[in-house]
């Protein structure tokens, strides 16, 4: 009778097991099956934002009321299902068509939101890319009211100048970044480069610290928009420097005007004496006139060897013919003036 009993106990467990797998797997197999479930309606994308504390009850039935999904219980149940209710990310997110119960939860669970971008231009003065940044439907501006030396305290670089302490380049964000994240994160950028670069700057070079070398970046980034003369030009100024030449380059006699440049320069702003004038002083200007990029950083601590003490604009191609007399220089000048 023992034997029959313990062969009763182990049957009902053996059928108790496989009701309880097959229930589980009958389970999967709905989830799956509901979350292959086409969702989204229509035939064009739409973007939506998910605030924070949001749940998943009231988005579901915001977007089915908005008409962007079908049977809002579906995303409900299924968030219920995998556990997943509770774990949205709040952000905007974009609804495409066929999307299916899983995608969109999915996205809304991993926080694949919307992602914008903003480019800062090489040769941008910090002034026209804080426009940039203000003018971007996407950012947060919470500094559009503040004053340079505010916005630099802001960032935690209280006392700096703004003139070419952010790295140009393509930055990604999602809706909402304010303006501070974008600024902070674009001088961070700019200071690891600057770091790194002097770290690794030839010897003997006629600068003092990480802040000219960023200055004379500044000025090669306005002298070239050619690539393979970034270091040949900063050869110029590093052998200028050496010789205790003047720089005298333009860039910075027209930042030294200010608003009172109009596109054009004469020989009488070249003779008005500004701090930014390197045609009447010696030495890099006081700051950067620029944002420069990465590769005009390195190029100014890794300036071209030559003999080439003199340049000129060649024209059309945005080149330049390099001179180590001042005779074969003004001879140039004359030549491509004419053209």
């Amino acid at each position: 009778m023992a034997i029959i009993r313990r062969w009763r106990v182990l049957t009902l467990a053996a059928v108790a097991a496989l009701v309880i797998a097959g229930s589980g797997l009958a389970s999967y197999y709905y989830v799956v099956a509901m979350g292959s479930q086409r969702l989204v309606t229509g035939d064009d994308s739409r973007r939506f934002r998910l605030q924070h504390g949001e749940s998943l009850a009231r988005v579901a039935a915001w977007l089915a009321d908005e008409g962007l999904i079908r049977y809002a219980w579906r995303l409900r149940v299924y968030g219920r299902i995998t556990g997943t209710a509770h774990r949205l990310q709040a952000g905007e997110y974009l609804i495409e068509p066929g999307m299916t119960v899983a995608t969109l939860m999915g996205a809304m669970v991993r926080g694949d939101v919307v992602s914008y971008r903003i480019t800062v231009i090489e040769g941008w003065r910090f002034e026209r890319m804080l426009e940039a940044i203000h003018a971007h439907e996407a950012v947060d501006a919470t500094l559009d009211d503040a004053s340079t030396e505010e916005v630099m305290a802001s960032i935690g670089a209280e006392g700096e100048h703004p003139e070419g302490r952010f790295l140009p380049q393509t930055y990604k964000f999602p809706r909402g970044t304010t303006d501070k994240a974008l600024l902070r994160r674009a001088y961070t950028a700019m200071q690891q480069i600057l770091t790194e670069a002097w770290e690794q700057r030839q010897e003997g070079l006629p600068l003092d610290s990480p802040y000219q070398a960023l200055t004379l970046a500044s000025i090669i980034e306005k002298e070239t928009a050619v690539p393979e003369e970034r270091r040949r030009i900063a050869g110029v100024f590093v052998r200028r420097l050496n010789r205790g030449m003047r720089l005298q380059t333009d860039p910075t006699v027209i930042y030294g005007m200010g608003t009172g440049y109009d596109g054009n320069i004469s020989r009488r702003d070249l003779r008005r004496d500004t701090p930014y004038n390197t045609y009447t002083r010696h030495g890099l200007p006081p700051t950067p006139i620029a944002l420069p990029g990465e590769a005009s950083v390195r190029a100014a601590v890794d300036p071209a060897e030559g003999e080439a003490l003199y340049f000129v604009a060649k024209g059309d191609d945005k080149s330049h013919y390099f001179s180590e007399t001042l005779q074969e220089h003004n001879r140039a000048v004359q030549r491509y003036q004419r053209q």
